[in-house]
């Protein structure tokens, strides 16, 4: 199938014309690199230019939030990289920034202040929602119809900052038959990325989180396994290749659910 192009404004380009956005989209360290979550990014900014939303991205002057080396505990680094930031955003005037990573979203939200940032965080998660209820985005619900779906929370969504209800609200508006694993919302189980474990060797224990999360899934037997994180999908994709299950379910972001449903 032929991959649509689409033209991605860059927000030094926009600003050398006198032009300002209205939202930064933060494309984070997966999306620029990581070659599975670079579908996901591709598929959100195919929404927004669908939509017609006036965003920009940093291009090349986008770096990293810093919450990894926090996490590992480099508070130089990650102090270094947020104050670059925050300069960066105030020349730019930036107000509004949308996150499609949720480690970028809490770091963004919750520790910037800080350091002084002022500007507004949005998931990407909630904005598509917000754009389901408004009427924005009208979405195909036949594509989904009797597909078993189960949503994996990411922690820095969930537990975090209180993001549980918005990704069910948009699988079962687009027609999915949303099952619950046993372990949901507040008592999900982490995939075993987060924390900076994404980036060290696995530590003495009898099993890997992310294959105790797979056996989560595995109960309730899904067609689809709906992430809405980076590392989560990097964890659950590798959990569906350990157990063996490519060929009876996939793992798809909510970016990728609704982009698929509009043909983007």
């Amino acid at each position: 199938m032929e991959t649509r192009k689409i033209e991605v404004p860059v927000m030094a380009d926009l600003f050398a014309r006198g032009e300002k956005p209205e939202y930064l989209y933060w494309v984070g360290c997966a999306g620029a690199f990581d070659d599975r979550y670079k579908k996901v990014a591709r598929a959100f900014t195919k929404i927004l230019v669908h939509l017609n939303v006036s965003f920009a991205v940093l291009g090349k002057e986008e770096t990293c939030t810093g919450d990894p080396a926090r996490r590992a505990g480099n508070e130089m680094l990650f102090q270094m990289q947020a104050l670059q930031i925050i300069e960066l955003f105030k020349a730019y005037d930036i107000k509004k920034v949308i996150t499609t990573c949720p480690h970028c979203f809490n770091t963004f939200k919750n520790e910037y202040p800080d350091l002084g940032a002022d500007f507004e965080v949005i998931n990407y998660v909630d904005l598509l929602s917000r754009f389901i209820d408004e009427g924005k985005l009208k979405l195909d619900t036949g594509k989904f119809k009797e597909i078993k779906i189960t949503y994996h929370d990411p922690c820095y969504l969930g537990r975090a900052n209180g993001i549980y209800e918005q990704p069910r609200n948009i699988i079962k508006k687009l027609g999915g038959n949303l099952v619950e694993m046993e372990r949901n919302r507040s008592f999900a189980l982490c995939c075993g990325a987060g924390g900076a474990q994404m980036f060290k060797e696995a530590e003495k224990g009898h099993k890997e989180v992310f294959i105790e999360r797979m056996e989560d899934v595995l109960k309730v037997n899904p067609d689809i396994v709906a992430t809405a994180c980076p590392f989560c999908m990097t964890m659950m994709t590798d959990g569906i290749k350990y157990k063996n299950q490519e060929e009876k379910m996939r793992n798809m972001d909510i970016a990728e659910l609704i982009a698929d449903t509009l043909n983007l």
